[in-house]
């Protein structure tokens, strides 16, 4: 234990000594600091003296302390701690491993009573010191700013320490794995941005994926509901008719208690079948989506969920009902995706269906199965390092 918290000591001391890690801590500052300059007034927003007309963002449409709220967990947290400072981080600490196997101090350090797993897990958590550092500073200095500008003193803007040192660790166990295998800097960096890239690809396809899904579901809906309407007065006028012929003539009792018939409702109703058929390509068009989506669900399930993880912190800190009465401009627009018909889905109404199916998807699933990745990933680069002759 005392070689543990030793080699944590040492860690945090040279962390101290690199110019990058306050030069990210003095930028963390920045931006809380212009967080800090943005107020709600009853019209917009105000930026230190100069008022500015925001239709979306005023105190009639939402309360500071959510105004606050929604800045901390999109611009702060997934913005600058998910993105800005996650790249700065990763430049800091990519060397650690290379360096660490490719100079003398790893003879010198195996030969102190220290297993090499245990050398290993120790290294690879001072790499995540260097976030753990950075966020907290950063989600309490944010702490300070709901508290004194929003009037609302949340405790659980914290867990943004534990959330974004989770997204960090999936990154920094590539970036380990790449650094023992090819005791490169510069390919463990590379490997691991592109691999980066490569799952913030797959996220917002998977998204652009799940909003046609939703977006062909709400359509079939709507044209479903107008077709069992149509076919409702159809009924109701054949029937009308029939009753009408039971009154003049009781011999055509039989065929009026026969029951209607798609070819009958075709008769009365010249419409349905353009309907009809519009309702089939709308369910195979439903059909399509969910198969894609399906997919895409099944490629990201063993793969790490950087922004889904993230957005973790929005899921815990802001409620539905304080999401529920933010709306931005055009939500209220009726808009179609696919061909332009008569049948039409407010923004609103798809970006809510693809924020609860987003939604539904369990934490399990988001954080479970990308500490599986993690811990595969980590055990191999433990593998490695016990296993290499040094």
């Amino acid at each position: 234990m005392i070689q543990t918290w030793a080699m944590l000591v040492d860690a945090y001391r040279e962390l101290n000594a690199k110019k990058l890690f306050w030069i990210t801590l003095i930028l963390s500052g920045m931006v809380v600091t212009a967080f800090a300059m943005v107020g709600l007034t009853d019209k917009g927003i105000k930026v230190l003296v100069w008022d500015i007309p925001v239709p979306m963002f005023n105190k009639s449409m939402i309360e500071p302390a959510t105004f606050y709220k929604l800045i901390f967990s999109n611009l702060g947290i997934g913005f600058w701690l998910s993105w800005g400072a996650t790249i700065l981080a990763l430049i800091s600490t990519a060397g650690i491993f290379p360096d660490f196997v490719s100079s003398g101090s790893i003879e010198l350090t195996l030969s102190k009573p220290i297993s090499r797993l245990r050398l290993f897990l120790t290294k690879y958590a001072t790499g995540l010191l260097f976030v753990t550092l950075q966020v907290g500073v950063f989600s309490l200095a944010s702490f300070m700013i709901i508290g004194i500008r929003g009037g609302a003193w949340i405790p659980k803007v914290f867990l943004a320490v534990p959330i974004v040192v989770l997204f960090f660790s999936y990154l920094f166990c590539i970036c380990t794995l790449v650094g023992l295998v090819t005791r490169s800097t510069i390919a463990a960096l590379l490997v691991t941005v592109l691999l980066w890239l490569f799952f913030f690809g797959l996220n917002a396809t998977d998204a652009v994926f799940v909003q046609l899904r939703e977006n062909s579901t709400l359509r079939e809906k709507s044209i479903a509901t107008r077709v069992e309407n149509l076919e409702k007065r159809a009924t109701g006028r054949i029937l009308e008719k029939r009753q009408a012929a039971v009154d003049v003539d009781p011999s055509a009792t039989p065929a009026a208690d026969a029951p209607v018939t798609r070819e009958d409702l075709e008769a009365e109703n010249r419409l349905l079948p353009a309907q009809w058929k519009k309702l089939a390509d709308e369910r195979e068009s439903v059909a399509t989506w969910t198969k894609w989506s399906r997919i895409f669900y099944s490629i990201k399930t063993p793969l790490p969920k950087t922004a889904e993880t993230i957005d973790v912190l929005q899921r815990v800190l802001i409620s539905e009902s304080e999401m529920s009465k933010f709306r931005a401009p055009g939500d209220d627009d009726e808009v179609a995706i696919g061909e332009q018909d008569e049948v039409r889905v407010s923004g609103r109404e798809i970006r809510q269906s693809t924020e609860r199916a987003m939604k539904s998807r369990s934490l399990n699933w988001v954080i479970g199965t990308s500490v599986g990745f993690e811990l595969v990933i980590l055990s191999i680069a433990g593998w490695v390092f016990c296993r290499r002759d040094f």
